[in-house]
């Protein structure tokens, strides 16, 4: 037998819950050495904003953002280790995959407002040019430069490397690009280095290098401190230029879009699925990103009344199994509804319902706002009707009327050549009487008596 506890436990606090998913973490050895790292990156961006207050060079401040976008994918290649060692729980039914895909959006979009701050710092440098000291200058770009491709060589980000290969292109890259075939084209053996394209990170942090050596050797030679904020500007354009493209491709896939180079596969997939047997129709499609590389979608598939479910289960999540991971498939038979041939309960007293006719009325929806005498909505505030009609309307239940005859020409009435005291049973040679208990006809003022006139006087 379980202890009973009489008090409930006190739930945990933000920071206790995360301290018990970094204790997690941290007992994986795989995280130690990215703990290491961020150690040392640390030690690293503290120096470099030191080194930066002392030579007042807006560029190496602008460098030094970069190994703070360093430490950002750090604590991404964390979270991607927390994303494996969790499970899906019942709040969190397609997994955690989500949070590196948010942390992938946060850091490079924190990478652009850090690029754009730059942009406003150089603006107003324009105006009011400070001299620059470049007795750190050069040390401090060598460091940078030394830990970023450390660490993005070391370390192996798994978010970080499939987003820089699904994004597009930023327009750094293709401009190496294009100055890669050249080089190429002289030297065939530099191809696996250059082509098909270089890493976005190791780029960025080469071109901004250069950029600091040549900010450096102008500034000695010329004392040309203008080119420390042009530099600066170069800097933070090329880091908004390559962190764009991840943000919006991880945008995308927080926004749950379909990823467009797997539109054609999943069309040809669900053609093939439409064409299984049994299957009908295949609607309410919708197929998004889970994850970096996880594929999820949900469909619905209609089959004929004599279908076996199970079997176009398994054929259609054979099918779609092969692209989507995550799938939910919801199968329905085919089914109709034969309209009913009349809305009010039949008596027991009619045999035969095919000696009878029957005339369907609409149905009443709003029978609240309808007056029985006119069949129009009746507002409260609005006056009575002035005229009424003695018709029916929509509020009358349907009306079954007897037949007597074999062919349904008429209403109960017999056809062909009758004597004329039945016309005078039927009450239709009475003035006013045939109409009353019939039907309301045109035939009002009929003579009472066969072969006299309007006036009563007798035809000669």
């Amino acid at each position: 037998k379980g202890t009973i506890h009489l008090f409930r436990k006190s739930q945990r606090s933000l920071v206790g819950k995360l301290t018990h998913e970094f204790r997690l973490v941290a007992a994986d050895r795989r995280s130690w050495k990215i703990l290491l790292f961020g150690a040392i990156n640390l030690i690293c961006i503290g120096l470099l904003l030191m080194w930066c207050s002392s030579t007042n060079s807006i560029a190496l401040t602008a460098y030094t953002y970069l190994t703070i976008f360093d430490l950002f994918s750090l604590v991404t290649c964390l979270i991607s280790y927390w994303v494996m060692m969790k499970k899906p729980s019942p709040v969190y039914s397609f997994g955690f995959e989500r949070f590196e895909v948010l942390a992938v959006f946060a850091s490079t979009v924190l990478a652009q407002l850090g690029a754009l701050f730059i942009l406003k710092e150089s603006a107003e440098r324009f105006l009011e040019q400070p001299e620059i000291h470049t007795g750190r200058l050069l040390v401090g770009t060598f460091v940078a430069l030394f830990f970023n491709l450390l660490t993005m060589l070391s370390i192996k980000n798994k978010p970080f490397a499939y987003v820089s290969e699904a994004a597009s292109t930023s327009w750094l890259q293709e401009h190496v690009a294009d100055l890669s075939r050249s080089i190429c084209g002289i030297i065939p053996g530099l191809s696996s280095i250059f082509l098909p394209r270089m890493n976005p990170f190791v780029l960025i942090d080469i071109a901004g290098a250069l950029a600091l050596c040549i900010t450096y050797m102008l500034i000695e030679i010329n004392n040309y401190f203008a080119v420390d904020t042009a530099s600066a500007i170069a800097i933070a354009l090329m880091t908004f230029g390559t962190m764009y493209p991840m943000s919006v491709y991880s945008g995308k896939v927080l926004l749950q879009t379909t990823p467009p180079h797997v539109i054609g596969q999943l069309d040809k997939l669900l053609r093939e699925v439409s064409t299984l047997d049994g299957v009908l129709e295949v609607r309410n499609e919708h197929f998004w990103t889970l994850g970096f590389g996880t594929l999820a979608g949900s469909v619905h598939v209609r089959i004929r009344r004599d279908a076996n479910e199970q079997m176009v289960l398994a054929h259609v999540t054979n099918r779609l199994y092969t692209l989507v991971s995550t799938l939910t498939v919801q199968i329905f038979k085919d089914d109709w509804i034969r309209p009913a041939l009349s809305s009010v309960p039949i008596a027991n007293n009619i045999l035969n319902l095919s000696d009878h006719h029957i005339i369907p009325m609409p149905s009443l929806k709003a029978a609240d706002n309808l007056n029985p005498v006119t069949s129009t909505p009746a507002k409260p505030s609005s006056p009575p009707p002035e005229f009424s009609f003695n018709t029916p309307g929509k509020n009358v239940n349907p009306v079954i009327l007897l037949n007597t005859q074999t062919k349904p020409y008429g209403l109960g009435f017999n056809h062909g050549s009758a004597p004329y005291s039945s016309v005078l049973n039927q009450g239709l040679g009475i003035p006013g009487v045939g109409a009353a208990q019939g039907f309301r006809t045109g035939f009002a003022n009929v003579p009472s008596r066969y072969g006299t006139n309007t006036r009563g006087q007798p035809r000669p």
